[in-house]
């Protein structure tokens, strides 16, 4: 009778040594953490970015393209070198923050080049659009903390952001660092 059940304890450990066994949670070090823009006009340039967002990211080491990444951010948090210019960055020029309190990103592809070369593919929510956006990162993995560092340009006029089209570049450098306790 023994032996019968022994094919389902051993399907059974099979499932528990499967590939959803190595997905790890990691939770956001959000004083190590930031996500900042840099936006470029014909006489010069801004630098800014937002002071809080939230991450939840299931990291499979062993098969990274089964990993999962979303972040969102609180666009009202949004700051800017230039106390003016924040503020019109979150009126209806720009962020509109009170129409369009968050800014997302989902990951749908999760492609690793090398140990420390990451493609993530994702659709980012703003302004109410979604847009498919590829981001290359650098991922660092030390002691009990993943580093997550990608720097990255979109074109701003994909959500709609259409102020100052030609004074203000459509192109936005994001300069992202994500540091993630295991």
């Amino acid at each position: 009778m023994l032996f019968r059940f022994l094919p389902l304890a051993t399907v059974i450990a099979l499932l528990l040594s499967s590939p959803l066994a190595a997905n790890e949670a990691l939770t956001l070090d959000p004083e190590k953490s930031k996500i900042d823009f840099v936006g470029r006009k014909t006489d010069g340039k801004h630098v800014g970015g937002f002071k809080s967002f939230k991450v939840k990211s299931v990291a499979n080491f062993d098969d990274p393209s089964a990993s999962t990444l979303e972040i969102e951010i609180d666009t009202n948090s949004l700051w800017s070198d230039n106390d003016k210019l924040t503020n019109h960055l979150k009126n209806p020029d720009f962020f509109d923050v009170r129409k369009f309190p968050k800014l997302t990103f989902k990951a749908t592809k999760i492609a690793a080049e090398d140990e420390s070369d990451v493609k993530i593919t994702g659709d980012m929510t703003m302004l109410g659009k979604t847009v498919a956006v590829t981001v290359p990162c650098e991922v660092e993995s030390i002691d009990d903390k993943v580093h997550l560092v990608a720097k990255f340009k979109i074109d701003r006029t994909k959500w709609g952001m259409n102020y100052g089209v030609g004074n203000i570049e459509n192109d936005v450098e994001i300069t992202a660092t994500l540091v993630l306790a295991r």
